[in-house]
């Protein structure tokens, strides 16, 4: 395909739900989108995901959108911490892990005794199956059988990339996003894939921006592309990565881009690699030009979902700047965190203080200032100058834009749509679009700045007397 010219159809797989979105590669526009629940399969032989179902979901719309929009190109973007283990005939040998499935002790210290140091990896120990070589020796521990049949271990989007094209690959910023299997300063495997004598497993690493081939011919046929039209596949790329690769095209660092969905990942690009700490959350992800890249995650999408779920929806949007006020001045406030065990503050519980009596909007407005609290300490940590780019849901959420500017004191940009995993997937493919981020005007910062650096500073006092 040329640059600038075409759509590109875009498998976007988050771990909440999944959509085929055609985009057209030189305005940037969403042409058309088709979404469904990424549902986690809770049977034998542990949960993980409806990898049929997903399957399914992809010819179907790629079938509805073959002639009207029509589509030059596909690449594809899912979220990290999963791989496909395929067989002689490249079938799963078993299926794809759910990383939120826990290990027995045992297997989670057996596993810690043999990963590398995070100054190897840049990759912190999280918790679950967050570890991609944390996963791979669960399955090869408790399922040798089935281990012994796998001939290929393929990253996520490549899984899907590679039933597309044929050709069965991994790819960096999936291998670089605290899955403890690559070493980001020498460019290649970490010691960790000789640990678990799997340097003849993993499929060859390839460029996010490989053309694999094109799409194969039956599948071509099944899904409406006319005779003789070859389908580019591309090799495709780690979701939050996708998000990080339109502003890399044409921005200067120091910059900060804070990709929201199920997590909150944010970058700090021209941050420090020096001050990454792997106990809060911390790490190097690299970025699709093979570039380690500070950043820090928690899990912000999951917890706004778990503690807005009880709340009056008509009462929680009904805060107004009144209401905003009175929460800062009364000190009523959320302590992380709503999901433990990952973040910056990982090892403290969620509590509210000075919260009797609240009323839903008034837990609402606490809420969203707990998110840009917790946002702004991930980004204190790596370091990071300049405007920080807000993409995904959260860019739609206007008191967290505006009290992450103020308790930041950085200036914030909220980029509209819920497109940035799929632009940036769009833009392996070529394309002209330019990152929105230069149009998006600064949002205002909440509030007076002596109230709320007062109100960050008291929320940061609490965490540590607890």
């Amino acid at each position: 395909m040329r640059q600038g010219a075409g759509n590109v159809a875009v498998f976007d797989v988050g771990k909440t739900n999944a959509k085929l979105v055609v985009l057209d590669t030189a305005s940037g526009r969403e042409l058309v989108s088709h979404r469904m629940t990424n549902r986690v399969v809770r049977q034998d032989p542990y949960p993980h995901y409806d990898t049929d179902a997903l399957w399914a979901f992809l010819i179907a719309s790629l079938t509805a959108v073959a002639i009207t929009p029509g589509f030059d190109a596909i690449s594809v973007t899912t979220h990290g911490a999963a791989a496909a283990l395929l067989d002689g005939d490249g079938e799963l040998a078993l299926p794809v892990l759910d990383y939120e499935h826990d290990y027995p002790q045992a297997i989670k210290a057996a596993y810690d005794r043999i990963r590398p140091d995070f100054a190897e990896t840049f990759s912190p120990r999280l918790s679950m199956g967050l570890n991609l070589g944390a996963q791979l020796h669960y399955q090869k521990t408790v399922f040798p059988d089935d281990f012994a049949r796998v001939r290929t271990i393929v990253t996520y989007a490549q899984y899907w990339s590679g039933r597309l094209s044929g050709q069965f690959v991994t790819e960096v910023t999936s291998l670089g996003c605290h899955t403890d299997l690559w070493n980001p300063a020498l460019g290649r495997f970490s010691t960790l894939v000789d640990t678990l004598d799997l340097s003849g497993l993993l499929a060859p690493v390839q460029s996010a921006f490989a053309a694999l081939g094109p799409l194969l011919a039956p599948l071509a046929t099944e899904i409406g592309i006319e005779a003789g039209r070859d389908i580019p596949v591309h090799c495709g790329i780690h979701d939050s990565n996708a998000s990080l690769l339109p502003h890399l095209i044409g921005r200067e660092a120091p910059f900060s881009v804070v990709s929201t969905g199920t997590w909150v990942v944010s970058f700090g690009v021209g941050g420090d690699l020096g001050r990454l700490d792997p106990a809060r959350d911390t790490l190097a992800n690299v970025d699709a030009y093979g570039r380690a890249v500070p950043s820090a995650r928690f899990m912000g999408g999951r917890e706004y979902e778990m503690l807005t779920s009880g709340l009056e929806p008509a009462q929680a949007g009904a805060a107004d700047a009144a209401c905003v006020r009175a929460v800062i001045a009364r000190g009523m406030m959320l302590l992380p965190s709503a999901v433990p065990g990952c973040g910056p503050i990982p090892e403290r519980t969620a509590a509210w203080v000075s919260a009797e009596g609240a009323s839903d909007a008034e837990r609402h407005v606490a809420i969203c200032l707990y998110l840009a609290l917790m946002t702004q300490e991930s980004l204190r940590l790596l370091n990071a100058g300049g405007p920080i780019l807000v993409e995904g849901p959260f860019a739609r959420n206007g008191l967290y834009l505006s009290a992450l500017s103020a308790f930041s004191g950085r200036s914030v940009r909220a980029l509209e749509g819920s497109t940035g995993t799929s632009l940036g997937a769009a833009r392996l493919a070529g394309g002209t679009a330019p990152s929105t981020s230069a149009q998006a005007a600064a949002v205002t910062p909440l509030g007076a700045a002596a109230e709320t650096e007062a109100y960050r500073t008291l929320w940061r006092e609490r965490i540590a007397t607890r």
